[in-house]
């Protein structure tokens, strides 16, 4: 039951971030429920304000002190540090685009697993990047999805990753630039480029001059389909390869081999799924999610990756465990 009711959860989530609830206390601090009702605009009663705000608390993403129209709620820890929109580490873009697509996406999951074809803006007839590349404001909100979801993942890689020897980064379909930024700011040594497609551009370059490193990061326009990938000391793509099918994946690896020097790494950031496939339970639902939205991508084990640089040519492997479910899987040439 607690699985079959998930999406009362998530929902209420949701729209606790689309009505700022979060922002709102950590600008103004702990509130009572009729102010928060106020602000919101909420023209529900008093009693389902409470019921909405005591089932965040009991969820774990509000405090509170009182009871009913005694009570204050305030942000915890983590909702304050994440869920603010004012914050840098703010991941909430990836629940907005959840509750904005995917929440109504996933309701056809079962006419995918009928029919293996997508279920998002590409089931009518509509290439899925090239919809949502051509709608500005569809675009940024992807691009803080991919942001928010792979925030903690870049700053674990950005702390764990061995970078001694090395001088340069590419990161492949960038997004908005976060790696990169990541990267240049721990290590001075390193320089940075973000690649993405020329829409990507200048939200990359708007988040990089907000950042101050226009010396060592610089957002520069690609296309893996079409362009060899940039040289450097390391290639990273993160979220890319579980896009596509399998000799897409092999494709994609062999351009990031031919583009690396010897002694060079590859890098793929993504929920890696355990090799026995019953543990990394975010890895094999991300896959369902890759046929909500491609129809033949797909995320895939360690051995899978393995199996895979071996054909293109990397002499090792390895896997480097990264935030949560997320690993970085490396392949070294």
């Amino acid at each position: 039951m607690q699985v079959s009711t998930g999406f009362w959860a998530s929902k209420t989530l949701f729209s606790a971030v689309e009505f700022g609830l979060f922002t709102t206390l950590a600008e103004k601090g702990p509130q009572t429920a009729m102010a928060l009702k106020k602000k919101m605009g909420l023209g529900c009663s008093d009693r389902h304000v409470y019921d909405f705000l005591d089932a965040l608390t009991a969820l774990g993403f509000l405090q509170r002190d009182g009871l009913l129209d005694t009570a204050t709620y305030a942000n915890t820890p983590d909702t304050d540090m994440f869920l603010d929109r004012n914050k840098p580490s703010y991941i909430g873009g990836m629940v907005t685009m959840l509750n904005h697509r995917l929440y109504g996406f996933w309701g056809d999951l079962e006419q995918g697993l009928h029919t293996g074809c997508p279920q998002n803006e590409a089931k009518c007839g509509d290439n899925l990047f090239a919809a949502i590349y051509s709608d500005p404001q569809r675009l940024e909100e992807f691009i803080f999805a991919m942001m928010g979801v792979q925030m903690g993942n870049f700053m674990a890689f950005s702390q764990k990753f061995d970078f001694s020897g090395r001088h340069t980064l590419v990161d492949v379909g960038g997004s908005s630039g976060i790696l990169s930024l990541l990267v240049a700011k721990d290590h001075p040594h390193m320089e940075c480029t973000t690649w993405d497609l020329p829409p990507v551009q200048p939200i990359a370059q708007k988040t990089i001059e907000k950042f101050g490193l226009q010396q060592r990061v610089r957002a520069v326009s690609g296309d893996f389909f079409k362009d060899p990938l940039p040289s450097a000391d390391i290639l990273v793509m993160g979220n890319i390869l579980h896009d596509w099918d399998e000799e897409t994946k092999l494709m994609l690896m062999q351009k990031a081999y031919d583009a690396l020097p010897e002694g060079g790494c590859f890098v793929a950031i993504e929920n890696v799924i355990d090799d026995d496939r019953n543990e990394n339970v975010m890895g094999l639902l991300m896959s369902l999610n890759m046929l909500i939205e491609t129809g033949s991508g797909f995320d895939y084990t360690f051995g899978d990756f393995r199996g895979w640089a071996g054909q293109v040519g990397f002499r090792s492997a390895s896997l480097l465990p990264l935030a949560g479910p997320a690993s970085a899987a490396l392949a070294f040439k």
